[in-house]
């Protein structure tokens, strides 16, 4: 669902191009989903119906091992369930030769990804990032709650089809020239979304917009989804598990298993 991430010439600067894709899904039945890039909830809906996502969540520390590079990629977005476009915001933490690396970055797929050097974030910060469709455009909108800093960015996406809200946890494809694979999901251990887990406190926080009805992940029945992030392994191993809902329907923790791919 993102795609180029651009790295600051400060930052460690990566061997390879790392892109976030729409999800490959393995298998689905009744609110279960299992995918090999995504794990956390989506909310679905007819074409045209999702028109708003906003989540919170707390940056978590990655552990790296001596020259490790992997990737956990932490957003909101809509499309890209079932889908070809994604717009979304969000935060990595990322291995980059064994040295943690965080920042900020939004994305209007399959358009490159772009990173956002004026939120500077950090491991344990609150984020609050929010996506609105209106008037034909997409609006990503992450503001780092510890520090204050915001970002807001507009644009169309043209085939966009408006037909999922998504609060995600991503392994990102990787590049090298052209040959592409599923990047090793980096250490992030446990990350929270929502308010019960990250104290950002506001009307809506893990919430969507479904034909016209706003309301948390919770409220819209079996149109929630479940994703498990398993192993392209035959025998499906899990990498990241989420966890139920919250009793109100807002909040949820995703907890790293595995490396993979």
């Amino acid at each position: 669902m993102a795609t180029l991430f651009v790295f600051p010439s400060v930052a460690p600067v990566f061997a390879a191009t790392a892109h976030q894709d729409p999800m490959d899904l393995v298998w689905q039945r009744n609110g279960s989903v299992k995918s090999t890039n995504w794990g956390g909830y989506a909310v679905t809906g007819p074409v045209g119906s999702v028109t708003y996502a906003v989540a919170s969540w707390t940056v978590p520390t990655v552990t790296c091992a001596a020259k490790e590079t992997s990737y956990a990629a932490f957003w909101v977005g809509i499309d890209g369930f079932t889908s070809k476009t994604v717009e979304q915001t969000g935060t990595d933490s990322d291995c980059s030769n064994g040295t943690p690396h965080y920042y900020a970055w939004y994305e209007f797929y399959p358009k490159g990804s772009k990173d956002i050097g004026s939120v500077v974030v950090h491991p344990g910060d609150s984020i609050l990032a929010s996506i609105t469709f209106n008037g034909g455009a997409f609006t990503d909108s992450i503001t780092d709650s510890t520090t204050g800093t915001s970002f807001q960015v507009t644009s169309t996406v043209p085939k966009a089809q408006e037909t999922s809200a998504e609060f995600i946890i991503e392994a990102p494809t990787v590049c090298k020239l052209l040959k592409c694979k599923l990047a090793p999901l980096a250490d992030f251990g446990t990350v929270g979304f929502g308010q019960d887990n990250t104290g950002v406190t506001t009307t809506l926080n893990c919430a969507a917009t479904v034909s016209g009805v706003t309301g948390p992940i919770g409220s819209f029945g079996s149109a929630v989804q479940q994703i498990t992030m398993i192993g392209q392994a035959a025998s499906q191993p899990i990498k990241a598990q989420a966890s139920a809902l919250s009793s109100d329907g807002t909040s949820f923790t995703d907890q790293w298993l595995l490396r993979g791919p």
